[in-house]
């Protein structure tokens, strides 16, 4: 069993930065791909940035791509999301999710673990 924690959420300005992490435990995720969500109000959750574990290769939203950066953590088990030049669009829900394969999947049914999210509220 994984259980995925996110922190690092909270609100910046317009053109802002902030990193996001995901520790997992219960397991080690050497063998996850891990993922990044985000759901806005009324809206349905999106794929943001994914990193795959055999190769490492990471895959971007169009809309992020640039601006966003997905790693691997310092810390064992954890994954990194760096938000720099946040935009209004940016503000969100954001969810860590893992998958026991190799390839980034950008649909969430995917995914079969999740964190519980921390919120990203961009401001004017």
């Amino acid at each position: 069993q994984v259980q995925l924690i996110e922190s690092g959420g909270g609100l910046v300005q317009a053109g802002g930065s902030l990193r996001l992490s995901c520790t997992a435990s219960g397991h080690t995720i050497y063998r996850y791909t891990m993922s990044w969500f985000r759901q806005a109000p009324g809206k349905e959750r999106e794929f943001v940035a994914g990193l795959g574990w055999n190769d490492g290769r990471t895959q971007y939203a169009d809309s992020v791509s640039g601006r966003f950066t997905i790693s691997s953590g310092d810390a064992i088990n954890s994954v990194i999301l760096q938000m720099n030049d946040l935009k209004l669009d940016d503000t969100a829900v954001y969810f860590c999710a893992a998958r026991q394969d190799l390839r980034v999947a950008v649909t969430p049914p995917e995914y079969f673990y999740w964190g519980q999210g921390t919120q990203v509220t961009v401001g004017s």
